[in-house]
């Protein structure tokens, strides 16, 4: 996976609110805590267009269940 550019993530918004984005901690999604999306980082590329945004609860859910899928 790429790494995307340090001095990209400081200078992203959010397309939607125009608020700060966290990077992931895997390194493969934005998130937006306020408009609670997340914004996937493809081959080093973030993908800031609020229809291919995904729900961060929907992130979440998914990353529990993985992480529960391998506890057993």
């Amino acid at each position: 996976m790429k790494q995307i550019n340090p001095r990209l993530l400081d200078i992203l918004a959010c397309p939607k609110c125009k608020g700060e984005l966290q990077l992931t901690e895997e390194g493969d999604g934005l998130i937006c805590e306020h408009c609670g999306l997340l914004y996937e980082i493809r081959d080093g590329i973030p993908v800031m267009l609020i229809d291919e945004a995904r729900p961060l609860s929907e992130y979440r859910h998914g990353k529990k269940a993985a992480e529960n899928g391998a506890s057993e």
